[in-house]
Parts: C-alpha cells; sequence; structure tokens
C-alpha cells in the first residue's frame, strides 16, 4: 500500500488498514504483517501508533532476475531439497 504525499494524514492509510484488519479477522487470521523500508521513519511512527511492533527477528528475502528464472524450472517433486 501506498498513500502520495499529497494524500497522507487525512486517515486514508489508517482506513485502509483498518479495513484489511477486519478481513483478517472475518477470515480468521490471528496476525496482519506487512514491510517496512528500515530508513521510513515517518512510516514506522505511523505503524506503532496503530500498534504495530517491529520484529527483530524477520528478514524479507526476494528472488528475481536469473535467480527467479533459476528457481521456477526446480523439480517440485515431493521431499526435492535441491
Amino acid at each position: 500500500m501506498y498513500i502520495e504525499p499529497a494524500w497522507r494524514g487525512i486517515g486514508i492509510g489508517r482506513a485502509l488498514l483498518s479495513y484489511v484488519a477486519r478481513l483478517a479477522k472475518e477470515r480468521g487470521c490471528g496476525r496482519l504483517e506487512w514491510a517496512v523500508l528500515d530508513w521510513n521513519e515517518p512510516a514506522i511512527t505511523f505503524y506503532r501508533k496503530l500498534g504495530g511492533r517491529m520484529l527483530d527477528d524477520w528478514r524479507i528475502f526476494r528472488v528475481t532476475g536469473n535467480a527467479l528464472d533459476e528457481l521456477s524450472r526446480q523439480s517440485t517433486a515431493a521431499g526435492s531439497t535441491s
């Protein structure tokens, strides 16, 4: 989710996250998670005000380009770890 700067501060982000939280609860989800860049202090502050807690023990992994191509060609056989 990205709110353009001109539209920030009027409750759009809070409304969107609140809606997603309601969907999560309706669907029996036990949590709601999202990512934020470590330098984005305004967003971090906003998320903390909503009750969000930054996790120290999780990292995001990404596969793109040649690595994505290679991974997509690997076997999907049960038990395959290579």
